[in-house]
């Protein structure tokens, strides 16, 4: 080595700021929930599709029973953007004082972080001195805020400048002042990347000029990508073993470097082999996050046959068949995803029921209304018990088809096999009530179900408020809102607010205020 080049890369490597080692600077150019099942439940599971019929049921418009007597006139559902008042927060929230003390001692956290700071970027100090004390990372995310963002011309020049690689590369980053958004973080890494130019640096300074984006998972892949088009695997190890320090998962932008320097099967294999090679020798976040990140990369190319090589020289699981079910079911390749559930079958793999979950997804979508029950009738004949999302989707789609009292019937299925219907389960039968003008029964649903499913009831209550108050129903939405309050459910503030703003815009202050003081008398 050049004895000028090497002074350059000491120089560089003895900055405070460096979080690599010398050799680091090489010049080398994706669960379904868990179900609940009763001992007695296995024989009662079994569907005959052909009992199940879709019929059109009329829909009711009959009103609420709790519209309120004192004229609850159906307002406009134009609403009004007007600032969240400080004394409606404070009266929602106001134990809230970890938060209010953050927000008074702002100012003094700016005035410390300025005065301290160059005091603790010192070589005494060290980069993983300054990770590690939060008042100083809070500041950097501040002072960040401030700074204007970066322009597509000063972008070009960042690039510009780290292509040159010059001695003070970090000090004319920092005399810029300027701060990068991740979609421009990403174009500077795939121009380097492009260029085969090593971006170590720049992501060094990244980590300390905004290190509220350091274990951004896009930016950490863009870095591990750039050692793979350096063919620099000692530096990618290196880099790894950081980041399965600090608990960092990639995705699949740290591979897009295969497909490009690889022509034949062969070589992509040796490329892969090495790849995961270095992934196990790193483990935990890094070697697991990569490994799924490998097969879903490899899956959304279309190249089913090297997702399975890595599966072969890692493991066979469900959660890595999933990743090939999905993709074929998004191609509306059914017949290969069923290849995939047989195949997984023949491997032993647990948790079936996932992979038969996309396939009865994406049949309903793609209006395969026939196929499902016979893979419904197929899983269960194998053995494969359906859980609270396979329930949830017949259930979703006998509201799309209007068939209310079929997903009526799945519920009870659900709960009498002991599985705990899912939030998003709720959620459909109060808006296939709603959107079809059944509004009181989408009422009676909420009401029962505070009684049957108590966890969901806050949910479930301030979900109806909501869709009444985007309707122009915003008295009935208080009224809702009120029931809540009564039993001693407290709404999701940002429905509060939203029925607040509604009620005060639309002349009702005397209402809006009555309901101010009812959320302020329920116990912090």
């Amino acid at each position: 080595m050049e004895i000028p080049g090497f002074y350059k890369k000491l120089r560089y490597f003895s900055n405070s700021r460096s979080l690599y080692s010398l050799f680091s600077h090489s010049p080398h150019p994706f669960i379904s929930p868990k179900t609940l099942v009763s001992p007695n439940s296995s024989s009662n599971y079994f569907f005959i599709s052909n009992h199940f019929h879709f019929h059109t049921k009329p829909t009711s418009n009959s009103l609420y029973p709790i519209i309120s007597s004192s004229g609850s006139s159906l307002f406009s559902a134009t609403t009004y953007p007007v600032p969240q008042s400080s004394q409606a927060l404070h009266c929602y929230s106001c134990n809230n004082n970890e938060n209010r003390h953050q927000l008074l001692n702002l100012g003094r956290c700016l005035r410390w972080f300025s005065v301290s700071s160059n005091d603790l970027s010192s070589g005494s100090a060290g980069l993983e001195g300054i990770n590690t004390i939060k008042n100083v990372k809070f500041g950097k995310m501040v002072v960040d805020r401030i700074r204007p963002k970066a322009t597509h011309k000063q972008v070009s020049e960042i690039i510009s400048m780290v292509m040159r690689d010059d001695n003070d590369l970090e000090s004319k980053l920092d005399s810029m002042n300027v701060r990068l958004s991740i979609a421009s973080i990403t174009e500077i890494f795939q121009v380097l990347n492009c260029e085969r130019v090593s971006a170590i640096r720049f992501f060094d300074w990244i980590r300390d000029s905004q290190p509220d984006l350091y274990r951004n998972s896009d930016i950490c892949s863009l870095v591990i990508d750039n050692c793979g088009c350096l063919d620099d695997y000692k530096a990618l190890l290196y880099i790894l073993n950081e980041f399965r320090k600090r608990k960092i998962c990639l995705n699949k932008r740290a591979f897009g470097f295969l497909p490009v320097l690889v022509s034949n099967k062969d070589s992509i294999t040796h490329s892969v082999r090495r790849v995961v090679e270095v992934l196990n020798e790193a483990g935990g976040s890094c070697r697991k996050s990569g490994i799924h990140s490998l097969i879903e990369m490899f899956s959304d190319l279309g190249s089913f046959e090297m997702a399975k090589f890595v599966m072969e020289i890692t493991e066979w699981n469900s959660i890595y068949y999933n990743i090939l079910i999905r993709e074929k079911c998004r191609r509306c390749d059914f017949e290969g995803a069923r290849e995939m559930l047989d195949e997984m079958r023949q491997m032993g793999c647990d948790q079936i029921v996932a992979g038969y979950n996309y396939l009865l997804s994406s049949l309903f979508k793609n209006d395969e209304t026939a196929e499902p029950w016979q893979l419904l009738e197929e899983m269960q004949e194998r053995g494969c018990l359906p859980d609270a999302l396979t329930f949830e989707i017949f259930i979703y789609y006998s509201f799309r088809l209007g068939q209310f009292d079929l997903a009526s019937k799945f519920l009870d299925r659900m709960v009498l096999n002991g599985i705990e219907p899912r939030l998003t389960t709720h959620a459909a039968f109060i808006k296939g009530y709603f959107n079809s003008l059944r509004y009181e029964e989408a009422y009676k649903y909420v009401v029962d179900s505070s009684v049957k499913h108590k966890f969901s009831s806050n949910s479930n209550y301030s979900l109806l408020a909501s869709l009444h108050q985007k309707k122009g129903n915003v008295v009935i939405a208080r009224n809702i809102l009120l029931e809540m309050i009564k039993k001693g459910l407290r709404p999701k503030f940002s429905v509060y607010m939203r029925v607040l703003n509604h009620l005060n815009n639309a002349g009702r202050e005397d209402l809006a205020g009555d309901l101010k003081s009812r959320i302020s008398s329920l116990s912090l």
